[in-house]
């Protein structure tokens, strides 16, 4: 009661303090449209010397609300593209000044500064996460989401797609916020998404307990165009490349008054090279097995999305879209063995692989949305989100011998995946006052999945199946989950609370054994967020979240992959899920022309899943494992800095110190390392609408708990050309100038010694693209 009544005191101070404060408000829109107009600046300025007193910006509705204590002042509204609105002689008779609805006019002579602007990449700061917005990046022509996603600053891809937030791995990616088919990277579905359909990127390392609890790094939420101008608008582009790497595709929106209608689609073929080298050495024996070769990922695939907005009336939106993708991937590869005993050649032989395989993807959306007359952010939302993906796929492997005895049995292998995902969801937020707004809601998620796996050997004339490598695997895993979330935001402070409870249960079934595994956990996950506004040049924000990772299919199936029958991977269907509870305080800067915002985080994870390999009869066999635990102490620099009108940089650095604690089979896994990583670009506008990007990045060694990871180097760099005031844009980029993207592992004990090596080679790429009615070329991030 006492805290109450000092709360209610400071409360009614503050409201004392405002008394002479007028509060000015209204709704922009655009003229001829009846459009929103999110994100208008809207500034309070003196009368006398010209210059702002405050500011504040519109919401997703156009709506916009600021207080101010002088009354010799005037008003102007500004926004790329549209004519600035300037309001003199305002009427401040009154504690609200109520504006209106006020319409904001097209400015021909600036769109081409609306294309300009959106060109390049840039970072926003939220309470709980960072937005990057995905410009016309040169070095993204034609890439797929994987790439832009590299280009994310505290996120990296690894050559094998595998992403990691702040050198973590266990991140969820979402695709306009929920679980997707085209987010599973055990399939490479992010492949089909190209960068030209990307708006946003949102990385959220402290997710508020209204997302899923699942990803301990965080979370990656990719966020679709989705156009909503008057009339039939639209972008299409052609992209090129070397390796193959061509694409079509053309994006399409018609909105009136009810129906906003869009769609995507297009096709392409890329061929993803990548050249491996390996090596296994036996102390005990002195035998080794050397390999090199080239794997090739061929790639033909389609995607098409449709959709459709339906306005009700204006405060009820039904939405269905559908999303089918198609892929048909043949991958040949070659690799040369060699045998060594005590250094002496003893054989030589070489294995081929033929493999086809096709990949039908689809999945289908229901969204229902309700806004309250009382308030446009007073919502209530329902998703039914259902998705399918399949593979069938055959391959072929012969192994022929050139010199010595070594006989390698050929094999072939046959796989029958599917994988079902339904998820259920219904969040209501309430905005009680300008101040606090409470969320609450819930979550069924349903995940079912069959892996039907079987290996042939070719034995006498004949293929024999070979029951050793063969398995019928499924995995059914249902998440119900409910959360509610607090948070109060103020003019200079802000904090947000809330909890997630998830009930988990996991079944499992090796049908050829009858192995079931069958799992059932509660867990309950707190969230805090807060901020606070030094001043304008100076914010501080603190965030904690609790997280977990559940083993996936692909952790869980004890499947034998035979790519290469001497370095190969294993399931572990006893896997437990690993937690991570994570801490961070990050400070938002702007020093003149630079902005910068540095991070210092905390992760502590239990039961960290880690793949460790065993090393018998000159075979690696790698197998994910509960290992202990780890703490992560890291600092990120994320920065802009831009000197001159024509020139930019933009820079990130990460750096994390972790200490490793577990044991397993009687040996110890206790280690320090670190682990840091930096990425600086720079934009060079040049003469006659010409653009320069040229982009570094360097990754540092680091330690696993076997293994020693190389760091490497490499430099990417585009030009771009401008022609009809960026209605049409043409783009060359060259990926890994000096080819000097290598990944590089090593495992060295007492027994035996194991080297992995993978670089995919220099690329060149060549983009082109064309808006036609209110549509830009690429068009540029963001509704507008």
């Amino acid at each position: 009661m006492k805290s109450l009544l000092i709360f209610l005191s400071l409360l009614s101070s503050i409201i004392s303090l405002h008394a002479q404060e007028v509060e000015i408000k209204g709704v922009v829109l655009e003229q001829g449209a009846n459009l929103s107009v999110p994100y208008a600046t809207v500034v309070i300025v003196d009368s006398n010397s010209d210059k702002p007193i405050t500011g504040t910006t519109t919401n997703e509705a156009g709506a916009f609300n600021l207080k101010v204590t002088s009354t010799d002042v005037y008003l102007k509204i500004s926004f790329i593209g549209f004519k600035t609105l300037t309001f003199k002689n305002l009427d401040f008779t009154g504690s609200v000044y109520d504006l209106g609805t006020v319409y904001m006019e097209q400015d021909a002579q600036s769109l081409d500064e609306v294309v300009v602007r959106a060109e390049v990449s840039s970072t926003q700061f939220k309470l709980d996460r960072k937005i990057f917005n995905v410009g016309q990046d040169i070095a993204s022509t034609g890439v797929s989401a994987l790439e832009v996603l590299n280009n994310v600053p505290s996120v990296n891809v690894d050559i094998e797609g595998a992403v990691s937030l702040r050198g973590n791995s266990g991140v969820q990616i979402l695709i306009d916020g929920k679980p997707s088919v085209l987010a599973d990277e055990s399939s490479n579905a992010l492949g089909t998404i190209t960068a030209d359909m990307i708006e946003r990127v949102e990385v959220i390392t402290n997710p508020s307990a209204k997302y899923d609890a699942e990803g301990t790094a965080g979370i990656l939420n990719i966020i679709l165009k989705k156009e909503d101008k008057r009339g039939v608008n639209g972008a299409m582009s052609l992209n090129t490349g070397i390796p193959d790497n061509h694409s079509i595709g053309v994006s399409l929106n018609k909105r009136t008054e009810k129906f906003n209608l869009f769609t995507q689609f297009g096709g392409g073929y890329r061929s993803l090279p990548r050249d491996n080298t390996s090596e296994n050495t036996n102390f005990e024996t002195g035998s080794s097995i050397i390999s090199d070769g080239t794997e090739y990922r061929n790639e033909t695939f389609f995607n098409l999305t449709l959709g459709t907005d339906y306005y009700i009336n204006d405060l009820n939106v039904l939405t269905l879209s559908g999303n089918f993708a198609y892929e048909i991937e043949d991958q040949p590869s070659k690799t040369n063995f060699s045998s060594y005993d005590n250094s002496t050649l003893n054989s030589i032989w070489f294995r081929e692989e033929t493999t086809d395989a096709t990949n039908p993807k689809w999945q289908y959306e229901l969204n229902y949305k309700k806004e309250f007359k009382n308030n446009e952010e007073h919502t209530l939302l329902f998703s039914a989100l259902g998705s399918f993906f399949g593979k069938d796929q055959e391959s072929e492997f012969t192994n022929t011998t050139t010199f010595g005895d070594i006989v390698n049995v050929d094999q072939q292998t046959e796989t029958a995946f599917q994988q079902a995902d339904y998820t259920f969801k219904l969040d209501y937020t309430n905005p009680i006052s300008e101040a606090i707004t409470i969320e609450t809601g819930v979550q069924y998620l349903i995940n079912d999945v069959g892996n039907d796996y079987e290996v042939r050997e070719f034995d006498s004339n004949e293929w024999i199946i070979n029951p050793n490598l063969t398995n019928d695997f499924e995995y059914n895993q249902k998440v119900f989950g409910f959360y509610g979330t607090g948070s109060y935001e103020g003019e200079k402070w802000g904090v947000k609370l809330g909890l997630r409870v998830e009930d988990t249960k996991l079944y499992t079934l090796l049908a050829n054994t009858d192995e079931e595994n069958d799992q059932e956990y509660t867990d309950f996950f707190p969230t805090v967020h807060s901020s606070y506004k030094i001043n304008d040049d100076f914010s501080v924000q603190a965030g904690y979240s609790k997280r977990i990772f559940r083993p996936r299919l692909w952790d869980l199936n004890p499947f034998f992959n035979i790519k290469n029958n001497y370095n190969i991977r294993v399931g572990n269907p006893n896997l437990q899920p690993e937690y991570t509870n994570s801490y961070e305080i990050t400070g938002i800067f702007k020093i003149g022309k630079a902005t910068l915002n540095s991070s210092v985080f905390y992760l502590y994870t239990t039961d960290v899943v880690e793949r460790v390999s065993v090393f018998q009869d000159n075979v690696t066999v790698t197998t994910p494992v509960n290992v202990g635990t780890n703490g992560a102490l890291g600092f990120e620099l994320n920065g802009k800095y831009s000197p001159l009108n024509w020139l930019t940089f933009n820079g990130d650095f990460n750096f994390n110190y972790f200490q490793r604690k577990g044991e397993f089979e009687e040996q110890s896994f206790d280690f320090n390392g670190e682990r840091w990583n930096g990425r600086l670009t720079s934009k060079i506008a040049l003469p006659a609408d010409f653009d320069l990007e040229i982009t570094g990045q360097l990754e540092s060694d680091y330690q696993t708990v076997q293994s020693e990871n190389q760091g490497f180097t490499f430099m990417d760099l585009g030009v771009r050309k401008k022609i009809l005031k960026g209605k049409v844009v043409v783009n060359f980029a060259i990926k890994d100038v000096f080819e000097s993207r290598v990944y590089e592992n090593t495992i060295l004990n007492a027994n035996n010694f194991n080297t992995n090596r993978s670089t995919r080679g220099r690329f060149y790429t060549l983009g082109f693209s064309y808006g036609f009615g209110k549509g830009e070329a690429m068009t540029y991030s963001g509704k507008r």
